[in-house]
């Protein structure tokens, strides 16, 4: 059945207007016409059952019809990675809605060399990937910040797991206990010394190792989700 995420109010009975680019993706590309059924969510209330009630050549119309899910709570689980080059940010965002993340903020380092964030198109790539995966909420994708600034700020009740390369740092699996947790990767060129030597003096931060080898952003990030997951998160 196709999902679509929708910030209206989801209950029975319910009318949901559909934009223009949802409206074609619905009835021009899946060829979906009146009566058929889909799936909805907002994030809020669950996921729904509607049927297209009315169809026209940019709009169309939905009456919600019934409660398919009850609405869960995603991981308390955040990805924080340095600005990369825009594909590969792409990919990190894709993959961080597929693999339960709750939030994606971006951080600026020394080493951050990246062309202009698109955050309004990231966000669409959240939200496309959560509507595929089955998942009834988005990851929010943030504005970039500086590094210093995000620690500044930090809540020290969130554990930070920072991905370093080198050093006595533990591997994940072993370095994850329960509890909200946050993960931060860095840029292509790694930490400076001075990021790296801030990072491992604050008493919120786990530096953990994810092997010998030398990983790309996108790669890291990837890894780092799924060991999590696999140690802390919902795939125990």
């Amino acid at each position: 059945m196709i999902r679509l995420f929708v910030p209206a109010g989801l209950g029975p009975n319910t009318g949901v207007a559909l934009g223009a680019e949802q409206s074609h993706y619905l009835t021009k590309v899946m060829r979906k016409g009146v009566g058929e059924s889909l799936a909805l969510f907002n994030g809020r209330d669950g996921e729904w059952r509607a049927q297209i009630a009315a169809a026209g050549k940019r709009d169309v119309l939905l009456t919600v019809v019934e409660k398919l899910r009850d609405q869960t709570a995603p991981c308390d689980l955040e990805l924080i990675v340095a600005a990369v080059k825009r594909t590969r940010l792409e990919t990190i965002v894709e993959k961080a809605a597929e693999l339960g993340a709750a939030r994606v903020r971006l951080v600026l380092t020394a080493r951050t060399n990246a062309e202009r964030v698109r955050v309004e198109r990231l966000n669409v790539i959240a939200v496309e990937a959560a509507e595929q995966t089955g998942r009834l909420d988005v990851p929010t994708v943030q504005d970039p910040v500086k590094l210093a600034k995000l620690l500044d700020a930090w809540d020290p009740a969130r554990r930070l797991l920072f991905c370093d390369e080198g050093g006595d740092a533990k591997p994940i699996l072993s370095a994850v206990t329960p509890g909200p947790w946050a993960i931060l990767i860095g840029p292509e060129g790694g930490f400076s010394p001075e990021e790296r030597g801030r990072l491992r003096s604050l008493p919120f931060v786990t530096p953990a190792t994810l092997g010998p080898r030398i990983l790309r952003a996108d790669t890291a990030a990837i890894s780092a989700l799924t060991l999590w997951q696999a140690a802390a998160g919902d795939w125990r």
